[in-house]
């Protein structure tokens, strides 16, 4: 089993405080195992068995404790004494009124709580309102690209030149390296994305029409990198005979992000240093979704270089916009605790007309913060204060 040492680190120092840690991520992208690597270590600090409580809420032994008022009865009848207990509450959005009982737990009982959401919006609504300043979040990712090579090593497979290309094809979720061949692999890339689909999306929002939802998420693999508006996409839709509304593909482009399949980023006015409303770009969480459809994305390897150094910069934590300059914009202006660094992605830089594209990305940029240039190049192209980065040693951490 592989530490998901980048998200214990950034918690370990709150497991005993009364700030209810929120981890929130995209259907099995280890966020119940993330929970358990806790309890083992709360477990090795000398903490009694008894005071440590645990449901999934996904669980259909635990279906009757989805009501509220059961739900804060049976962890009471669980609080016998009063020392510390550990709750730890799996895909919490299950629950109705969720929101109410951990903030009656929070304040009435000696508890350090732990809970876990597939919904992007678990720290909307009542729960923000109510918990402010209460809880700290982190956003859970499928393996990155170093936890993936860990894997291997522990299965002592063998680490090729190719590993990065398995990467960029399959993805990270962890229980795919589980399987045998492309067939299982794709049997259960399919199964989870059916899950999301049907789960997180469908009944939850008691969406209709599952052929359109299909629909809008191909042309939004289709443009990953793209900049993509409700506007273009309804009208594309009705390029293909499509009968819809730019009110309905906006209400699903938020069921689909909220869902965690996608993430969208805003883009940056690096010249007015403010965030903007309109025109964001999508990037998928895990990259194996792709081999589920027949897309040009496939033959599109800067889209998925993109998404992959995207994906890695989320996962250590960042902030994460796209750069709009006086006369283009910049891949990423990435917010490192406070930190600026601006970040152009591409697949090769594999002429001098391409250099300069890529290089003169920053031409605009008039401020003095890291400037990179990231690419599958072996050779340094580095040039006029802006560091040219090969792609594997900026997943490995060889240079943060």
């Amino acid at each position: 089993m592989i530490k998901r040492e980048l998200y214990l680190s950034k918690l370990r120092n709150s497991y005993d405080n009364e700030l209810i840690k929120v981890i929130m991520g995209i259907r099995r992208c280890g966020k119940s195992v993330l929970l358990k690597q806790i309890i083992e270590e709360i477990r090795e600090r000398g903490i009694r068995e008894d005071h440590i409580i645990y449901i999934n809420f996904e669980d259909y032994d635990f279906l009757e404790y989805t009501e509220a008022k059961e739900f804060n009865n049976y962890i009471k009848s669980k609080i016998k004494d009063k020392n510390k207990y550990y709750l730890f509450f799996d895909e919490i959005q299950n629950v109705q009124d969720f929101e109410r009982v951990i903030n009656s737990f929070r304040a009435t009982m000696n508890v350090s709580i732990f809970i876990t959401g597939s919904n992007s919006k678990l720290l909307s609504g009542e729960l923000a309102t109510v918990l402010t300043g209460r809880f700290i979040s982190i956003k859970m990712m499928p393996f990155t690209y170093s936890e993936f090579l860990e894997l291997k090593k522990e299965k002592n497979e063998e680490i090729t030149e190719k590993a990065l290309e398995e990467y960029i094809e399959w993805g990270g979720m962890p229980l795919i390296y589980n399987t045998n061949n492309e067939m299982e692999r794709k049997m259960y890339l399919r199964d989870l994305y059916n899950a999301i689909i049907l789960k997180d999306i469908v009944e939850r929002n008691t969406i209709k029409d599952i052929s359109l939802l299909n629909r809008i998420i191909q042309f939004m693999m289709e443009n990953i990198g793209g900049i993509l508006s409700s506007n273009s996409i309804a009208g594309y839709l009705k390029n293909e005979k499509i009968n819809t509304t730019v009110d309905t593909v906006m209400n699903y482009i938020d069921y689909i992000t909220t869902s965690s399949i996608f993430n969208k980023v805003n883009r940056y006015d690096i010249r007015g240093k403010s965030v903007m409303s309109t025109l964001q770009k999508y990037y998928l969480t895990d990259l194996g979704l792709l081999t589920l459809k027949s897309s040009p994305i496939e033959k599109k390897i800067g889209g998925r270089l993109e998404n992959i150094v995207y994906n890695e910069l989320i996962a250590r934590g960042y902030e994460v916009y796209i750069g709009k300059t006086d006369k283009g914009e910049v891949d990423f202006v990435v917010d490192k605790f406070g930190e600026r660094e601006y970040i152009q992605v591409a697949d090769f830089l594999s002429s001098d007309e391409v250099i300069k594209r890529e290089f003169g990305a920053f031409k605009y940029v008039a401020d003095n913060f890291p400037k990179y240039v990231i690419t599958m190049d072996k050779i340094n192209y580095s040039q006029n204060g802006i560091i040219h980065l090969n792609l594997e040693d900026f997943l490995l951490g060889k240079i943060k």
